[in-house]
């Protein structure tokens, strides 16, 4: 059952607590992709849908420009870690668009042949964006050794810092504005592109010490730095796919289920048969299944349904579709080895 009901304060639970108990628990929030925050989520499947399109195209400008200033100060330079950068928001440009797309593809409506409709083009997408991080760490690395192994000079090195100071600012920007909008809607997709702009943002600063090495006459600093920009990509990328992959395999995070749980657990359910849920998109669908007291009658059933399924959207702020299925249990149905109630189901 669809509902867009108004916007609610969410609850707080325990996973918003951690990331305030200590430094580390808060760098470790920062640095590794999630897919709900319920501190600030959006309601509306288009409302979450328009601050993604949002999200990506303003993003898409900004490391446009900066990979634009780039191409041309590595071709004056022959800089490996200002090019291992730029490869890097080059993979970006290539992956957003796609992006786009699907977040548009997603704000169709559900068909014959697609009964969910087509949110799941977005975790698809996350998929295409690994497969972006994987070649720019490959020819990052490439790059790299060969310039190990062969004799190049840098030159116009003052150019080669501006551009690193530049990229560093210009990709956190964009690193931030991503991570925030995924969050608020629940992308994991926009997420993994926001973490690959943190780590743009992190080897632009790195391309500084490869400059200084060369000042002080140590050119292979620079090539070394690449390497290292190429073993960080990797380490995003895998933090990045754990989520995608868990979303196309309709994993959800560990607190969600207990969420639904919850929710179900009121006056007049005698026990929590069966919950499940799973992501589509950035959209989370759920359902749950209760034996409820046999003394209720069918129009109390309905409204403890529709209970369930409010208290289900007060912990779940992500969710677009909520399903609850109220059984009538039988005096037998209570004991441990009873067989299903025969009593016809309330569901809404």
């Amino acid at each position: 059952m669809n509902h867009s009901p108004a916007r609610q304060a969410p609850a707080h639970s325990h996973h918003d607590h951690d990331h305030r108990s200590s430094p580390w628990a808060r760098l470790r929030h920062a640095l590794t992709p999630h897919s709900h925050d319920h501190g600030e989520a959006i309601r509306t499947a288009e409302e979450s849908s328009a601050i993604g399109i949002r999200a990506a195209w303003v993003s898409l400008a900004g490391m446009g420009a900066t990979a634009l200033l780039q191409i041309v100060i590595v071709a004056l330079s022959g800089s490996v870690a200002l090019l291992a950068d730029t490869l890097h928001n080059l993979g970006h440009l290539a992956t957003t668009v796609p992006l786009i797309i699907a977040f548009r593809l997603g704000r169709r409506a559900p068909t014959r042949r697609y009964s969910y409709g087509f949110r799941r083009a977005e975790d698809l997408v996350g998929l295409l964006i690994g497969a972006v991080i994987a070649l720019s760490a490959g020819l990052i690395g490439w790059e790299s050794v060969r310039a190990l192994t062969s004799s190049r000079d840098m030159t116009h090195l003052g150019w080669v810092l501006a551009a690193a100071v530049i990229g560093a600012a210009g990709n956190e920007l964009v690193a931030r504005y991503r991570i925030r909008a995924g969050r608020k809607i629940g992308s994991a997709a926009l997420i993994a592109e926001g973490q690959h702009a943190r780590t743009d943002a992190l080897t632009s600063l790195a391309v500084i010490i490869g400059v200084l090495g060369a000042w002080l006459g140590l050119p292979w600093i620079d090539p070394v730095i690449g390497l290292g920009i190429a073993a960080m990509v990797i380490l995003v990328l895998i933090s990045s796919m754990r989520t995608v992959i868990r979303r196309l395999m309709d994993g959800v995070e560990a607190d969600t289920l207990d969420a639904v749980e919850a929710a179900a657990t009121v006056p007049g359910v005698l026990a929590v048969r069966e919950a499940r849920a799973r992501w589509i998109g950035h959209r989370l669908e759920a359902e749950v299944a209760v034996d409820v007291d046999p003394a209720l009658s069918a129009g109390r059933c309905a409204q403890l349904a529709g209970t369930i399924e409010a208290g289900m959207r007060r912990s779940l702020p992500h969710l677009d579709r909520a399903g609850v299925r109220c059984t009538v249990a039988t005096a037998a149905a209570q004991g441990p080895s009873a067989p299903p109630p025969p009593a016809a189901p309330v569901t809404r």
